[in-house]
């Protein structure tokens, strides 16, 4: 039973945080931003857009930086 437990809880941290939990944490900070601006007058719906703009080009940023790092360095 314990096995089962931790290989859905593994499933279940591979697919939130999948390869970079700078994306699954900006998404939720940009979640929880969306739902506070939510409760004003302000309009919230730009909230999660603005967040996908900056956080998806970083993460492609930050995976070609490491290929390019694996690279040139073959022996690692």
């Amino acid at each position: 039973m314990t096995a089962k437990l931790r290989a859905f809880a593994a499933f279940w941290y591979d697919f939130l945080i999948g390869d970079d939990w700078r994306v699954a944490s900006g998404v939720v900070l940009a979640l929880a931003v969306t739902a506070a601006v939510s409760r004003t007058k302000v309009p919230s719906w730009w909230i999660v857009p603005v967040a996908v703009a900056v956080l998806l080009p970083a993460t492609v940023w930050s995976g070609t930086r490491a290929s390019r790092t694996r690279d040139a360095n073959p022996s690692s």
